[in-house]
């Protein structure tokens, strides 16, 4: 069998499920480093071309067949991300694209991608921690001018936003006795009115 080694790139411009438009990846450039087999080459470029004529069904069908062939290619996970996202399956893009940071730890669109999804879907902290690991990775000009407008946007909808709150923190011990307590006087209190 004979392989080859795929240099692949993309200059899409995609639009997330609530129509937004979102720089996809024209500046995040991927070339392969490993070899991939001429189906995972195939199904690869297939889903690309479905992908940038919009077509994200047939891009995660495609896309799916180069991570078969091929589980360890990050950029194959990235664009499954992507596509996941497109099509609005949210837990599946959100795993291929934390699949391509852990494959690849110092990968510039995996970690943005990521932060990108995770500010579209209003969980800011973890679009932040992406958005800081972005920051680590090696990256041109066009790239931080990218991240840059991207914490931009997430800051100023902040400022212009509902405060939501988070739940990142554990209940204090305090807190716990007192809905201990009372869940065993609602328990008595019930056993009592019952008999």
């Amino acid at each position: 069998m004979r392989t080859h080694e795929a240099e692949t790139t993309t200059d899409a411009t995609l639009s997330w499920p609530n129509n937004d438009r979102a720089e996809s990846p024209g500046t995040l450039q991927f070339v392969a480093p490993q070899v991939l087999s001429p189906k995972a080459q195939q199904s690869f470029r297939e889903g690309m071309a479905h992908l940038q004529s919009g077509e994200a069904a047939l891009a995660v069908a495609d896309l799916s067949q180069t991570i078969e062939h091929a589980p360890g290619f990050t950029a194959g996970h990235v664009f499954l991300g992507i596509a996941h996202a497109l099509t609005s399956n949210i837990y599946p893009a959100l795993d291929h694209l934390e699949i391509a940071t852990k494959l690849e730890p110092d990968n510039f669109a995996a970690h943005y991608t990521l932060a990108q999804l995770n500010f579209k879907l209003r969980i800011p902290q973890r679009g932040y921690e992406e958005a800081e690991q972005a920051m680590h990775c090696q990256m041109n000009l066009e790239q931080r001018k990218l991240l840059n407008q991207l914490l931009r946007e997430e800051r100023a909808r902040e400022r212009n936003g509902i405060a939501r709150p988070r739940f990142n923190k554990p209940f204090s011990r305090p807190m716990l006795i007192l809905a201990g307590s009372g869940m065993v006087a609602a328990t008595i209190a019930a056993l009592m009115h019952m008999y």
